[in-house]
């Protein structure tokens, strides 16, 4: 079995990454798990934009996650919006500040340019690799999957070809389909 030298590659990729992050972000005075809760944001749908799924994306404790969003929202990398429906809800919006931020970090310049080195055969072989053990490592530890509308069992497209969530019975507009969603259930 491979197990071990896979995860040898992935923990090397991952540290190179992070410490390529952190040297990025030194500048804007963020820690690394501000970064990820900010790209977070900025890749998710609004059934996913709550403090609660930043949580459970990350893997963070309640007060982790709270200081980390207080310190972005003081930042001025996000604002706080009351659900207009439901007002207990509070949505997480990333700004026009936060998203340079972004622009600028992730992916890391270090990681394009490894990319680009790449041939379009071999980053497609590599994509769809990692998409399968990612799948993977979800099912078989029953995970979330924080997965994009079109790969969710829920997802449908009616007689209009517009897009419908099947489980919250509302149109999903064109932008938020490749989004990820804290409901996410992949098709079996």
């Amino acid at each position: 079995m491979e197990t071990h030298q896979i995860y040898n590659y992935m923990e090397r990729i991952n540290n190179l990454l992070r410490t390529d992050s952190r040297q990025k972000i030194v500048e804007y005075g963020l820690q690394p798990i501000q970064l990820e809760a900010l790209h977070y944001l900025s890749i998710c749908n609004k059934y996913s934009d709550t403090p609660k799924a930043v949580t459970e994306y990350l893997g963070q404790t309640k007060g982790t996650t709270s200081q980390t969003l207080n310190v972005l929202e003081k930042k001025k990398y996000l604002i706080k919006q009351s659900d207009e429906s439901d007002k207990r809800v509070t949505h997480l919006k990333v700004t026009s500040l936060g998203l340079e931020i972004l622009e600028e970090c992730i992916p890391t310049p270090k990681f394009i340019n490894a990319c680009e080195q790449l041939s379009e055969n071999t980053q497609t072989e590599v994509t769809e690799a990692l998409n399968k053990l990612l799948s993977s490592f979800i099912k078989t530890n029953d995970l979330q999957s924080f997965g994009v509308c079109h790969s969710c069992r829920f997802h449908q497209v009616n007689k209009d070809n517009d897009y419908f969530c099947g489980l919250v019975k509302e149109s999903i507009p064109m932008g938020e389909i490749t989004k990820i969603c804290r409901e996410h259930e992949a098709i079996s």
